[in-house]
């Protein structure tokens, strides 16, 4: 299994220019949060708890982050317990309502994670490698805690790995 330190910096290497970055602080939340809807139906009881497709995976996810980190796995964690309480609560609305919800976050969201790419000229990571539709929440993650000094140790590896981050075009006018 790849570490933490790889797979952010595999990911972050089709992820350089800022203006990516920032349209993945947008379009990847959408899309997760839209995937944990469109899995809370059906949901069923279990010992008193609702538990759906997207309790499972949100557990599976979790897991998966604790593996690779424990600080950044306990952060996802607590992000993916919030998607599933709306997610749970949207699941509760009409089919319609729940359905629009869920689809419509999850185009919009991909609409902005491509125009990013636009941006970065470059194809999304997942293209070559899967596994970049999970770690692309965790870059996101990765990313804020850059922005608010924690973890420098981390980002240390993955720019000397994946390079610095770049000013657009248009943020250097």
């Amino acid at each position: 299994m790849k570490t933490l330190n790889e797979h952010l910096s595999q990911y972050a290497a089709y992820h350089r220019d800022r203006r990516n970055i920032v349209t993945h602080f947008i379009g990847i939340p959408m899309i997760l949060l839209a995937v944990v809807v469109l899995l809370a139906r059906p949901a069923f009881e279990v010992a008193g708890l609702s538990v759906s497709a997207a309790t499972l995976a949100v557990i599976a996810a979790t897991l998966y982050y604790l593996r690779l980190d424990l600080r950044f796995g306990v952060a996802m964690g607590v992000l993916l317990a919030l998607c599933l309480a709306v997610a749970q609560a949207t699941a509760s609305l009409s089919t319609g309502a729940w359905a629009t919800f869920g689809v419509g976050l999850f185009v919009v969201g991909w609409v902005i994670q491509f125009v990013g790419h636009i941006f970065e000229g470059r194809k999304p990571a997942f293209v070559d490698d899967i596994m970049g539709l999970v770690i692309g929440p965790l870059f996101v993650v990765a990313e804020l805690a850059f922005l608010l000094g924690l973890r420098r140790e981390v980002e240390a590896v993955v720019e000397s790995r994946a390079g610095p981050v770049r000013s657009g075009r248009a943020m250097n006018t």
